[in-house]
């Protein structure tokens, strides 16, 4: 039986993913397979959003989403939560239509003030970090109370800045995946479970 402390240690990094099951019919010539079904997902937010909850119980939260991948975890994380809150979103674009990270640009600032405030950045996937330091050193900037980070999705073996989530959905190996905000060029966003997209998809782009 897992200890509290070991439920604990899950929370914050992450529930280990690492095996798929088959797709859907209608993908199975886009996919390799699901990672992460859509009850899994669920299950797993709902479980974050109550972490979080006890970590800013009483306070007034800021929650920056960065835009675009974040939008059905986003949508699906603050329903959880009651807490009072006020949502902004932060644009940085790396990925173009392939898979190759280039020059890091901000497309979009934030409107609401963060200065002494709690902030909770939220991003789809952190993977090399780079991105999600980008975020955090222009957060900074803004002087807020405190600053905490809630992804979906973390690839510890991608990692190259020193950069943490407080609060992980799941730890995945490095493979492609898309699904539940994710993209590949712009599509399968819309997909409700998180799934891995077949090589020859990326690797001829």
């Amino acid at each position: 039986m897992a200890t509290q402390r070991d439920r604990m240690d899950e929370m914050i990094q992450g529930k280990q993913v690492s095996h798929c099951s088959r797709p859907p019919a209608r993908w199975r010539h886009e996919l390799k397979g699901v990672l992460i079904r859509q009850m899994q997902i669920a299950r797993r937010v709902r479980k974050l959003a109550d972490e979080i909850e006890r970590d800013f119980a009483g306070r007034d939260l800021v929650v920056v989403s960065l835009l675009n991948g974040t939008v059905m975890f986003l949508a699906d994380l603050i329903r959880h939560l009651s807490l009072p809150m006020r949502l902004d979103f932060i644009g940085v674009s790396s990925y173009r239509d392939g898979t190759q990270s280039r020059e890091l640009l901000l497309t979009k600032e934030l409107r609401l003030e963060v200065r002494g405030r709690d902030v909770l950045v939220v991003d789809d996937i952190l993977d090399t970090g780079k991105t999600l330091k980008c975020v955090l050193d222009k957060m900074r900037e803004l002087k807020p109370r405190r600053i905490k980070v809630c992804v979906l999705l973390e690839k510890k073996d991608r990692r190259v800045e020193k950069v943490r989530a407080d609060y992980v959905g799941f730890s995945i190996p490095d493979l492609f995946v898309v699904g539940y905000g994710l993209d590949f060029a712009e599509r399968y966003r819309n997909l409700p479970f998180v799934g891995v997209l077949h090589p020859h998809y990326y690797q001829s782009s």
